[in-house]
């Protein structure tokens, strides 16, 4: 499958980022090497084993042109933010951090994290990114990757994409494989995230978005009544076989490579080993199962620096004049996969990789994950409610409402 898109993975950024407190570049975008009262000592970069061999090229460069070390030390970055929020008030921490952007509410909160100023830089990402590393209205991080999910069609089992989402199912059955559709489900926690696209096919969102696409934690809007109508169609897919709360998300994906399955909605993180594995599969648009246009949440992995920074003039250089350029950005993509945040990177690799462009593609009207920190309020019992709904317990409108009236109790109001 052939895709084509438009100039920019989501559009060119028209982000006018102003002075922050943190200046340590220039308007333009390039910053100076240390100095204003920084140590000079080395830079400390917490990032994770995947991601250090692309960092270090950019290290090595930024040591010989301003002499400054940058040690990149490898964390297990399934603890990193606890670690980083509790050891940067007690000057341990790192000068820097890789982290995805829905981190960033609580980082904000607990004060570990200060604004940078991008510049220029910032016309070269997606805006999509650029919001992603906002925070009431600062900028916190210099963006490097994004990812969303996306449908995965074997082609020898269906040759053309489906339209809407029921269209999908019919598609699925004629083909007379086991299941008409796949998505991985957790048995105990449900699947909020990969269900996002066709939740908001029906106009249902979590939290109501300011005019800057900000999102905004006294509007919990998951109880209204979109979300109801979402939560019907749950219990009905669940009935006819469509969602199935035993298969997670590693069965999902062995299905789908056995050919179990036509369709399998997942990100790109699992298309390598179904490459591997020979299935004939393209990636298609998420068609709509509510009538509204699918929209999934994009992640945002991105640089973000320490508030305790004893090095923050060259951190800052570092960061947004060293890990923005297009090498840097191409050399997280080969070790990671996930599509370059900057727009000329991105373009790069969609223009030899289909992949690449189809998630893309999708992702372009996505909405970035939300980084307040009442997001942390709401997975778990919005989970339980699908899990709910779609095992066939309960009424749709009232085990919705109260998973709402629930997370509104935790998050307070």
């Amino acid at each position: 499958m052939k895709v084509t898109l438009k100039a920019a993975v989501f559009g060119t950024a028209i982000v006018s980022i102003g002075a922050l407190a943190l200046s340590g570049c220039s308007g333009n975008g390039d910053a100076k090497p240390a100095g204003g009262g920084d140590s000079g000592k080395p830079i400390t970069v917490w990032v994770d084993i995947e991601r250090k061999p692309a960092l270090e090229k950019p290290a090595a460069s930024f040591t010989e042109e301003t002499g400054i070390e940058v040690n990149l030390v490898t964390k297990d970055f399934s603890t990193v933010d606890q670690d980083f929020i509790s050891q940067v008030p007690t000057g341990k921490g790192p000068d820097v951090i890789v982290s995805p952007h829905d981190k960033l509410g609580a980082y904000v909160a607990a004060g570990v994290v200060a604004p940078i100023e991008l510049g220029d830089v910032a016309d070269g990402f997606s805006e999509t990114a650029i919001q992603a590393m906002t925070y009431d209205g600062a900028v916190y991080g210099m963006p490097y990757s994004i990812e969303n999910v996306g449908l995965l069609r074997n082609a020898d089992l269906v040759a053309e994409p489906a339209a809407t989402f029921d269209d999908l199912i019919a598609a699925g059955r004629a083909a007379g494989t086991e299941y008409p559709f796949l998505v991985g489900l957790s048995p105990e926690q449900g699947d909020p995230y990969h269900l996002y696209p066709l939740q908001t096919s029906f106009g249902s969102q979590v939290f109501a978005q300011n005019a800057d696409g900000s999102y905004d934690p006294s509007q919990l809007i998951l109880g209204d009544e979109a979300g109801t109508r979402f939560a019907t169609a749950l219990k009905q897919w669940g009935a006819d076989g469509i969602l199935n709360t035993n298969i997670d998300g590693d069965r999902a994906r062995e299905f789908f490579i056995d050919g179990k399955s036509p369709f399998y909605l997942t990100g790109p993180w699992n298309v390598p080993v179904i490459a591997e594995a020979g299935i004939n599969y393209v990636v298609d648009p998420i068609p709509s199962a509510g009538g509204e246009e699918p929209r999934p949440f994009v992640g945002v992995n991105g640089f973000f620096l320490s508030s305790k920074s004893t090095n923050s003039l060259a951190a800052t250089n570092f960061i947004v004049n060293y890990l923005s350029k297009e090498d840097a950005q191409l050399a997280l993509f080969e070790v990671g996969g996930r599509p370059p945040a900057l727009t000329s990177a991105y373009e790069k690799v969609a223009a030899k990789d289909p992949d690449v462009a189809a998630f893309g593609k999708i992702g372009q009207s996505g909405f970035p994950m939300p980084s307040i920190p009442e997001m942390g309020s709401v997975w778990s019992d919005w989970g339980n409610a699908e899990l709910t709904l779609i095992r066939g317990e309960g009424e749709p409108a009232a085990v919705w409402t109260k998973a709402a009236e629930n997370i509104q109790a935790q998050i307070g109001g």
